[in-house]
């Protein structure tokens, strides 16, 4: 089995193993909760597989760079989050991301690494924010970190995987993909 194969039989039985755990009494250790947390949420799902789908078309360096560029801003948005700090507009940023990836992806925009960057780890800012301010009573901040943290990964590698295999592809399925998403992030900016 390739690898592209295998990321998305990940993703997917990650997926499917979300609704079947989705229920109280998985807070208690916190890595469950972490995990499950970017997958329960659609906005979450979308743009985390948007931005890897949107990499495998930028620069073996920003290609490289992404997962670092993810996490980061995860990490530093939860951060925030649990130190108590206040992040004006993050259910704005969490959406927005899903429109500006799908945009991204639709017009199959190139971005200097500082740029690409930048941007990728500003909408993951949003979402670590959502995610370390939404962190289940019970949980271990290292467990819940830890599961929010491979989720993350796993979701962005399967974005990836897919945008592979679209790589293979006529471009019009990838502005498509796209323009499907930028029209989900407008319909939740709007609702």
């Amino acid at each position: 089995m390739k690898l592209t194969s295998k990321l998305l039989t990940a993703a997917a039985l990650l997926t499917a193993s979300a609704t079947a755990m989705a229920h109280s009494g998985h807070a208690e250790g916190g890595f469950t909760s972490g995990l499950l947390h970017p997958m329960l949420g659609l906005d979450h799902l979308l743009a985390m597989a948007a931005i890897g789908f949107w990499s495998v078309r930028q620069s073996k360096h920003m290609k490289n760079a992404t997962p670092a560029f993810v996490i980061g801003g995860m990490i530093l948005g939860a951060t925030l989050a649990w130190g108590g700090l206040s992040l004006p507009g993050v259910e704005t940023g969490i959406t927005f991301s899903v429109l500006v990836a799908g945009i991204l992806i639709a017009t199959l925009a190139k971005l200097p690494t500082a740029v690409g960057g930048s941007l990728v780890g500003a909408f993951m800012l949003f979402h670590g924010f959502a995610h370390g301010a939404e962190m289940p009573a019970g949980a271990t901040l290292a467990g819940y970190l830890a599961g929010f943290s491979v989720a993350t990964l796993a979701i962005t590698f399967a974005g990836r995987g897919l945008g592979s295999l679209m790589l293979r592809a006529d471009s019009r399925f990838s502005r498509g993909v796209g323009g499907l998403l930028a029209v989900v992030g407008g319909y939740l900016a709007v609702t």
